[in-house]
């Protein structure tokens, strides 16, 4: 029934099927979310504190900066394992059941650490195996999403998996908010994480219900098959012979055929030059860079330590500031998807770093300045600061640097790539969250300096070397990263062979044309029997 309805977006059939698929899978990204955000207020919750954390010389639980980290952390490592994995399960069982796959390894790790009482590791090894499906979902949501949706919603729908990561630690943030009238007892942190598990299992089963990704299908040469799903993702159930379905399988069938010739990609072609595939390791690392630098934006800086960050500063309720920040990161990604279709992605890659590094600046001076605990203008300034740069990595490189790695890399080593790419995104959550509280010890607000450095460096990055895929199928992305002579800064000019403009084929304006001379003739002719006059009898004057 949904295979058969469409609707007309950027003015072409997209299927409520499309739409729905975007929306489910968009729960692994509301995952990574809410398990992100939550562990920034349990970690205050005192049962928490009394159970996990370090007795002092005084008698006191506190948290060791070590040990703390190594409790933030280590999911982080887990999804770094998970999301190289990913390749391998999405390659062999198909996207949906590689999905649901990292579901399940989601569910027993958030059970695992329900179960920990007093010991720390348990908790932490808890974490570890969460992450190992939060991974698996990282690099299968937005690859299936980017294989699956028609083109013209292509970018909103890869960003709306950054929108539900930020709707993930809003989420969280609520909830932490709302438990801790009840910190004391052990019902506090378990709620939250519990909570966790009831909004995996929608993902879970209701993925095994939407169309499996075209492109993976016909990888595996079930070309019948794929072409069900083109037309399903299109609302063509019932014509899958349609035009725009023929459009898009033959473009897919001509750039894979040519892939198949040479055969599978292996990890070890992702870094190698002499494949004969354009630019493949130039994209390898440009992904795993961009995927990196996301996290040294310093974004986890205040969503995995913000409450204490703010503690630390004399905020009388870190908790409420954190809750305000998730909610500027929601609706600024609303903005994003805006963004990402108007406006591409290299121009709101570029800018938003600069932006990013300006209220850095400012949040780290002010703070080594002067002593916020001493001024409470000062900590105003830093919550300002703090939400000017929220707003800017919720609407550029948050959702963007997503869609980049799921239109950037060729079929034949996407997964690999992809996961790769995921993987530095990992590597670099994992180094926020065990260099943080060791920094913050040792340099206190000084460390946002570091974040300056690095947004630059991103700014740099994008403006080098990122390409702009804005409205290309990911067939027509692979074509342009094999233009040997166009510059990434004029990128955005490229328009492939058969193409009037990047929106519009030869053919369909060919179509056109000669429907309305067909029109405008029988205008003419309709004119001329009314009046008496024949067509084409009158010249102008020369």
């Amino acid at each position: 029934m949904l295979g058969k309805r469409s609707i007309k977006i950027n003015g072409a059939d997209c299927g409520l099927e499309a739409l729905i698929l975007g929306i489910m899978t968009s729960l692994g990204g509301f995952l990574f979310g809410y398990d992100t955000g939550q562990i920034s207020g349990i970690i205050l919750f005192r049962d928490f504190v009394d159970r996990f954390a370090q007795t002092q010389a005084d008698g006191t639980k506190r948290w060791t900066p070590i040990i703390q980290s190594l409790v933030v952390s280590l999911i982080s490592i887990g999804c770094l394992i998970g999301s190289l994995s990913g390749a391998y399960t999405a390659d062999w069982w198909g996207r949906r059941k590689s999905l649901t796959f990292g579901v399940l390894v989601f569910v027993i790790g958030n059970a695992i650490q329900i179960a920990a009482s007093r010991s720390w590791v348990h908790m932490m090894m808890g974490r570890f195996v969460a992450g190992l499906g939060v991974g698996n979902l990282s690099v299968g949501v937005p690859m299936f999403q980017s294989e699956c949706s028609p083109r013209e919603i292509r970018g909103a729908v890869v960003a709306s998996y950054q929108l539900m990561i930020t709707v993930g630690i809003l989420v969280s943030n609520l909830v932490n908010f709302g438990v801790r009238e009840i910190q004391d007892s052990s019902a506090s942190w378990r709620i939250v994480i519990s909570l966790g598990i009831a909004f995996s299992l929608p993902l879970g089963f209701g993925i095994l219900f939407v169309p499996e990704s075209p492109r993976w299908l016909a990888s595996r040469g079930n070309w019948e098959a794929s072409r069900i799903s083109l037309a399903r993702l299109r609302g063509m159930k019932d014509d899958p012979h349609n035009s725009l379905v023929e459009d898009d399988l033959n473009e897919m069938k001509e750039k894979l055929e040519r892939e198949r010739q040479a055969g599978q990609g292996t990890w070890f072609e992702c870094f190698d030059s002499k494949t004969g595939v354009p630019r493949l390791v130039y994209r390898t690392l440009l992904g795993m860079g961009i995927q990196f630098l996301q996290q040294w934006t310093g974004v986890n800086y205040f969503f995995y330590y913000g409450a204490t960050i703010f503690s630390s500063a004399g905020v009388d309720d870190p908790i409420l500031t954190q809750l305000i920040l998730g909610a500027v990161n929601v609706f600024m990604t609303f903005y994003g998807l805006y963004v990402v279709e108007k406006y591409g992605r290299r121009n709101p890659l570029y800018l938003g770093a600069l932006w990013q590094a300006a209220w850095l600046l400012i949040f780290a001076s002010v703070g080594t300045a002067i002593n916020p605990e001493d001024n409470h203008a000062v900590g105003i300034v830093m919550i300002v600061a703090a939400c000017m740069f929220i707003a800017s990595f919720a609407g550029t490189w948050g959702p963007i640097a997503w869609v980049v790695i799921g239109e950037t890399f060729p079929l034949r080593t996407r997964a690999k790539q992809a996961s790769l790419a995921t993987a530095s995104n990992w590597l670099g959550n994992f180094m926020i969250g065990f260099l943080t509280p060791l920094a913050d010890d040792g340099i206190s607000y000084a460390y946002g300096f570091v974040f300056v450095g690095t947004n630059l460096a991103a700014a740099a990055l994008v403006y080098f070397f990122l390409y702009e895929s804005r409205t290309l199928s990911l067939e027509n992305v692979d074509l342009m990263y094999s233009q040997p002579d166009l510059k990434p800064w004029t990128s955005s000019q490229w328009v492939p062979p058969g193409y009037v403009t990047r929106e519009e084929r030869e053919d369909a304006q060919l179509r056109r044309m000669s429907q309305a001379s067909a029109d405008h003739g029988g205008a003419v002719e309709k004119q001329g029997s009314s009046d008496g006059s024949v067509a084409g009898m009158h010249h102008e004057p020369l």
